[in-house]
């Protein structure tokens, strides 16, 4: 996986670094400094060539890194809170959550194999480093999932613009919070086997909020709950 940007790979695990790409004729010594310093391997080439190998703003800088290495479901089961995306689309938003997550302690983040963005490039630049101390779980299908789940004692709250306010409920036991995708929001799987829907209401014309949004006022209510 090629990822972009000095920020990203300060952030970014030594161990998961197989080579740094630095641009010609751009100077960064306190960077060169740090390669150096990690025994990381590096190499100068021209920044046309940096062009064609991202379509991303790069600063200058690639890292060629290890592919991310999902979590199993096993791990966060004695969790008390975990955060269930439900074919999310777009990597701005799983960057997004993966930051908030990290913010409210929450350590875990399930999203399905199909029809799902996983990690990438730009979730990672999102999440702004929040990927060292989150770990996503990869899984073949929600619905056993949140069997699984509530099996192991999780209330499972899905979101959902007709659900009910979200401040209706306590939420002191062993909690899954479920985010739909952009467009379609919940599946009919998720919403007939969750333990409640619950909404964020509207007082505004626009009657829906952006999926990162959502999530981040969503879990920190229920943190303090």
């Amino acid at each position: 996986m090629l990822v972009c940007g000095k920020n990203v790979l300060m952030e970014t695990n030594v161990k998961r670094i197989r080579k740094v790409y630095l641009a010609q004729k751009k100077e960064n010594k306190s960077l060169v400094a740090y390669l150096n310093e990690k025994n990381i391997r590096y190499e100068y080439i021209p920044m046309e060539r940096m062009d064609r190998m991202v379509s991303s703003r790069h600063q200058g800088v690639v890292a060629d890194i290890y592919d991310y290495e999902y979590s199993s479901l096993d791990e966060c089961l004695n969790e008390d809170f975990v955060i269930v995306l439900d074919h999310l689309e777009d990597p701005h938003n799983l960057g997004a959550i993966i930051r908030t997550a990290e913010a409210a302690g929450i350590k875990y983040i399930i999203i399905p194999k199909d029809r799902s963005v996983r990690v990438n490039d730009t979730v990672m630049k999102t999440s702004a480093g929040a990927l060292n101390r989150v770990k996503v779980i990869l899984v073949a299908n929600i619905h056993q999932t949140i069997k699984k789940l509530q099996d192991n004692h999780f209330m499972i709250y899905a979101s959902a613009m007709d659900g009910k306010d979200f401040k209706s409920y306590d939420y002191h036991l062993k909690k899954a919070l479920v985010i739909g995708s952009e467009g379609n929001g919940i599946s009919d799987v998720v919403r007939k086997n969750s333990d409640a829907i619950i909404s964020i209401p509207m007082k505004g014309s626009i009657n829906s909020l952006n999926a990162s949004v959502a999530a981040g006022i969503l879990i920190f209510h229920m943190m303090e709950e």
